[in-house]
């Protein structure tokens, strides 16, 4: 090859060279990383929410084979005990079903709306209490001792003296199915808020953000899966507390009128009321983990096992 052949191609590649692109490759051809960690979190709470329904199936096939079992175990008269067919009949088939089912659904729905003063008042509480708490030690150690006290006496014996203070009324129902939901809700979100690292409180104190800020921008992102584990046990509680004031005070609902089923020997009406409060804490209570495990799963965030 002569010379100048050889020039002409040094020159051409070095042209070449000059005019290859230079630096990292293209976005359109890199892998999408938004794209990729989208996918991600909606496979994480699809699978969730897949997870959640397979639980909440389960456990109403394992109640009601429960219920099964025991009754043919124990041998209970079928007089006084009553199946699923026996609750089945009475709501659908008999003659009297749809007085029987305006009856019952009439009493489910007035214990839902106590059940849901009673949640509201209680969780509401609690979050206020916690917050407190994580900007006051102080206060925290003041009143801490007093939820303590609500917490470890029983109820039925608070319960006269609630009624005379409050009288036989909404506010009854507000107050007994609050503190039944206060003390485990307060203590679980003043865990969560304590939840997050000191290293994440160091850097809002660098930037000059002061007891609140920590509270709002770290405690409470931080102390989500504690809110929903408090969340959940709380709705069983809040239709106790309000089965308890109806009972004790204000009279209606299931718990107003199940205490008269004994006595008058209608066991059918007894066994479902006691079926519907039941299955509704179960409904309840899985829909409420199904949407915490799909928000914590698009959150990249686990539930707070043991609860």
């Amino acid at each position: 090859m002569t010379e100048a052949a050889i020039a002409a191609t040094g020159t051409r590649q070095s042209a070449e060279a000059m005019n290859a692109p230079s630096g990292p490759q293209p976005p359109s051809q890199k892998p999408d990383i938004q794209v990729t960690v989208r996918k991600q979190v909606a496979s994480g709470a699809l699978k969730a929410f897949g997870w959640g329904m397979v639980t909440f199936v389960g456990t109403l096939v394992g109640v009601l084979a429960l219920w099964v079992g025991v009754l043919a175990i124990l041998n209970v008269s079928p007089m006084i005990a009553k199946g699923p067919i026996d609750v089945w009949n009475y709501l659908f088939t008999l003659p009297a079903a749809e007085a029987n089912r305006e009856l019952m659904f009439g009493n489910l729905a007035v214990t839902l709306g106590h059940s849901l003063i009673g949640f509201v008042s209680g969780l509401v509480v609690a979050i206020l209490g916690a917050s407190i708490f994580q900007l006051s030690k102080g206060i925290e150690h003041a009143l801490m001792p007093v939820a303590m006290l609500l917490r470890s006496v029983p109820l039925i014996a608070m319960a006269p003296v609630i009624i005379m203070i409050f009288g036989r009324d909404i506010a009854t129902v507000a107050v007994i199915g609050g503190i039944v939901v206060l003390f485990p809700a307060l203590v679980n979100i003043s865990f969560g808020l304590k939840s997050a690292s000191a290293q994440m409180n160091d850097l809002v104190e660098v930037y000059g953000g002061g007891s609140w800020a920590k509270l709002r921008k770290i405690a409470m992102p931080s102390s989500l899966p504690a809110f929903f584990a408090a969340v959940r046990i709380s709705v069983p509680g809040a239709i106790t507390g309000a089965l308890l004031a109806e009972w004790l005070a204000v009279g209606g609902g299931i718990g107003g009128s199940i205490a008269g089923y004994i006595p008058q020997a209608q066991f059918s009406a007894l066994w479902t009321s006691v079926v519907l409060v039941t299955i509704v804490s179960l409904v309840l209570y899985n829909v409420i983990q199904i949407v915490e495990n799909v928000v914590l799963a698009r959150m990249g965030m686990r539930a707070q096992t043991g609860i």
